[in-house]
């Protein structure tokens, strides 16, 4: 988890906090609306990746009202105090992150697989 938390906090530039927490929402949509095989390869690449996803369920508001895809994803980055282009720059970090721990096929089959991901890569 430290490692792709300082990833993302250097090149996207984020405070590591923020990085955290994002990872939990993207890595708890990944689960939830992405193929399970591929996605589960990829938590068990990232040490604290099940705690993050854990405390990232525990918000409601807003997001629970837009049914939580991807929506609501964008909800809860934007209130993290994230905008669009920290959103999609997350993203493609993730995304190589991704590609270097399982691999690029598995990586894409992510992308194309997850409603919504796609316009993020």
């Amino acid at each position: 988890m430290e490692e792709l938390i300082g990833r993302l906090a250097t090149n996207a530039s984020i405070d590591s906090v923020v990085a955290e927490k994002t990872i939990g929402i993207i890595l708890g949509f990944l689960r939830r609306e992405g193929p399970s095989e591929q996605v589960q390869a990829l938590i068990d690449e990232i040490p604290g990746a099940e705690a993050a996803i854990s405390s990232s369920n525990s918000s409601g508001g807003l997001s629970s009202l837009m049914g939580g895809g991807m929506m609501a994803v964008g909800a809860r980055l934007m209130g993290l105090g994230l905008g669009i282009p920290d959103i999609q720059n997350i993203a493609r970090e993730l995304f190589r992150f991704g590609r270097d721990k399982i691999g690029a096929d598995r990586m894409r089959a992510i992308i194309a697989e997850t409603p919504g991901l796609s316009q993020l890569a």
